[in-house]
């Protein structure tokens, strides 16, 4: 594979700003499965093999299953995903898809119904981040 530019070393003051944001989900109320669900879902649609190497494994390190991480690319066939679960998947699906819909308004007012509007502003920062690695890492064909 074609070595591509390191944005990390290049340009470290971008870097920082999305290291900002890391540390801000950090400090959030997002559970760290929330998180890396978000995290392997997101990678998975924007097919970025860096990060869900990285996310799997740290959905491992924080109690995620190996079955719910496999049943991910299929969640919505099956039930082992909370209600609040379903409603954070659907919003990384429609965020990180914008260009088809955006988030929906019955996805949205689901996401305040069963999160609250703190918790659904700390979902869709999460969402926005990991699609900024994403981007990233794809585009510069980061190895794994």
């Amino acid at each position: 594979m074609e070595q591509r530019v390191q944005i990390d070393v290049i340009e470290p003051k971008a870097y920082k700003g999305l290291f900002n944001l890391e540390n801000y989900l950090t400090q959030s109320n997002l559970s760290q499965k929330h998180k890396q669900l978000i995290k392997i879902r997101a990678s998975q649609i924007n097919k970025c093999s860096f990060c869900l190497n990285m996310h799997t494994k740290e959905a491992l390190n924080v109690g995620e299953t190996k079955e719910r991480i496999f049943l991910l690319n299929t969640w919505k066939d099956t039930d082992v995903f909370t209600s609040e679960e379903e409603v954070i998947l659907q919003m990384t699906e429609e965020i990180t898809l914008i260009h088809k819909n955006g988030l929906q308004d019955k996805t949205y007012q689901k996401a305040i119904s069963l999160l609250g509007e703190t918790y659904t502003c700390q979902t869709i920062m999460a969402i926005v981040t990991i699609n900024s690695w994403n981007r990233i890492a794809v585009s510069t064909r980061m190895p794994f």
